[in-house]
């Protein structure tokens, strides 16, 4: 069957995330996005873990709400952040972890407390522990668990990011290197930007939300051909298999804050090529620049020419209320959008189904031509795009 699955959000419990970031409000705007699966984000905090347990049942290593009010699924995921020095660098990388059963979360946290780590502070835990002795710890609770480095380019806090990452794989998990079968490229990268890097031929790439409000909820996500069970999604997405990974769904990357390089507060941004002219260097203030996630996958690739035709496929989306708000010139958080919004999701579905499927005949049909317009456009990748950096969102419009 086919299921959509947005595995990395986060809850209320972590910093900067919206209140609404609860079981519920998950479970209701998944059905709105046209998710099936989502994660259930910060399992290592053990408010949120109570709440988890309090409101949901395990099926199939998945878990549902035990009232019945949505059948969207569950799965036990959870961002930790690693602080260390190794090599006489700090390294700061991000790491996502999917989990079979609350049994094994709870084995894992209280491994991760037994080690001094403060898992009460932020959904999203920082610890002392190496990338490397934490893929060790999960290996060692269960072996069913999916480990995945978290939006992997990402200036401050990834495998590879500019400011404190690593330049190999091997580099960041030594001998343990094998068990990375899978990788999240980030909302600054997109798939055919990760093609260019032979360290990545046999990882299998994955997109998520990220989400810490549940309007963002599946802004990238996982289209599978799978069972709904977590050994089946595991297997799914831990191999090339594009008979079981159909695509994913993403930003447009240059719409993600460290697309480009820049400085935010001297309104400068700067493509690769740009920032070379300036040796890296602000033209503004003469500092370093931020070096983005283009001028990182730059530095690193290794490829000219791609084979796509064993490659996992993707689609690039603009979310539904930028196109609205683009027709309606208006705020994407107005009234005039959100009703039109909810209008259409009423009327064809969910928003991947408006974005993915609904044909133009039908919106024309429907009276909504204007959309179907904009949409069909998107779809040809007609956009203009004004690049993000240094924290700062870009912009894509469809032509």
């Amino acid at each position: 069957m086919e299921i959509r699955a947005d595995f990395h959000i986060h809850s209320k419990y972590a910093r900067a995330t919206s209140k609404d970031m609860d079981i519920d409000h998950l479970a209701k705007f998944a059905k709105i996005k046209g998710l099936d699966v989502v994660g259930t984000g910060d399992f290592t905090h053990p408010k949120w873990l109570n709440e988890i347990e309090n409101k949901l049942e395990e099926q199939d290593g998945l878990l549902k709400l035990k009232d019945f009010s949505s059948d969207v699924k569950f799965i036990l995921s959870g961002e930790i952040s690693s602080i260390y020095t190794q090599d006489g660098k700090v390294h700061r990388v991000h790491n996502l972890i999917l989990m079979p059963s609350i049994e094994s979360v709870k084995k894992l946290n209280d491994e991760l407390r037994s080690r001094g780590c403060n898992l009460n502070s932020d959904g999203r835990p920082i610890i002392g522990l190496s990338s490397k002795q934490l893929l060790e710890i999960v290996l060692e609770t269960d072996k069913e668990a999916v480990f995945i480095p978290a939006h992997i380019w990402t200036p401050w806090f990834s495998l590879f990011g500019s400011k404190s990452g690593f330049n190999t794989i091997e580099d960041c998990f030594q001998e343990l290197t094998p068990f990375i079968k899978t990788m999240e490229t980030g909302l600054s990268s997109d798939p055919e930007m990760n093609w260019k890097f032979s360290l990545l031929d046999n990882i299998t790439l994955i997109s998520n939300s990220d989400s810490h409000s549940p309007d963002n909820l599946a802004r990238e996500c996982n289209v599978l051909n799978c069972d709904l069970s977590y050994i089946s999604i595991a297997d799914a997405i831990q191999s090339d298999d594009k008979n079981k990974f159909l695509y994913t769904v993403e930003f447009y990357p240059e719409e993600g804050k460290y697309h480009y390089d820049g400085h935010k507060d001297c309104n400068i941004c700067l493509s690769p090529e740009e920032s070379k002219k300036y040796n890296n260097l602000c033209p503004v203030c003469h500092k370093p620049l931020v070096i983005g996630v283009a001028n990182r996958v730059f530095e690193l690739a290794d490829k000219e020419k791609i084979d796509i035709s064993n490659k996992i496929p993707f689609k690039s989306l603009i979310p539904l209320k930028q196109i609205i708000s683009q027709i309606l010139n208006t705020g994407v958080s107005s009234k005039k959008v959100i009703s039109y919004y909810n209008f259409l999701i009423e009327k064809f579905g969910n928003e991947l189904d408006i974005l993915i499927k609904i044909e133009q005949k039908q919106f024309d049909e429907a009276g909504f031509n204007d959309i179907g317009e904009k949409i069909a456009k998107m779809r040809k990748n007609e956009v203009e795009r004004k690049p993000g950096y240094d924290g700062v969102y870009g912009v894509i419009r469809v032509l």
